[in-house]
């Protein structure tokens, strides 16, 4: 399994809806948060992407929301490479209770490395290629 922490942080009670657990806006949030540790992991840093004038986009995101977040819970989000293709890349999110280890979601997303002078999809350079493979096959990067 080639999965690694990509966010770790609190729900906070303004995070919360009038139902008392963590308002789906948040979730997509911590999301986005855990989205660029993982393309730092992947070597797409932001020091990369300022260089080369490239850029990142999500495409498609599905959710499952599984239980409830509340107030004051601690969350880990836990990312894992599921595909990496020559201009796009899918990976899946899996957010935990630190506490109790119980999922509360999932988002699988796919995203597309970008010129951003050019304003379309590009390929990954072989460096991240390569970390990619070794992502896949479970080694540490």
């Amino acid at each position: 399994m080639n999965a690694f922490v990509t966010y770790r942080g609190t729900v906070y009670p303004w995070q919360c809806d009038h139902m008392g657990h963590m308002n789906v806006v948040h979730y997509m949030a911590k999301f986005d948060e855990a989205n660029w540790s993982f393309f730092a992991r992947l070597g797409v840093t932001p020091s990369y992407l300022r260089r080369g004038d490239r850029g990142m986009a999500g495409v498609q995101q599905n959710i499952s929301y599984k239980r409830e977040l509340l107030p004051g819970d601690v969350v880990e989000v836990q990312s894992r490479l599921l595909e990496l293709r020559d201009k796009a890349v899918r990976f899946v999110h899996e957010m935990r209770n630190a506490e109790t280890a119980e999922v509360a979601a999932l988002c699988e997303t796919t995203a597309v490395h970008l010129d951003r002078h050019a304003r379309k999809a590009c390929e990954f350079g072989p460096e991240i290629r390569s970390i990619a493979a070794r992502l896949l096959e479970g080694r540490a990067t």
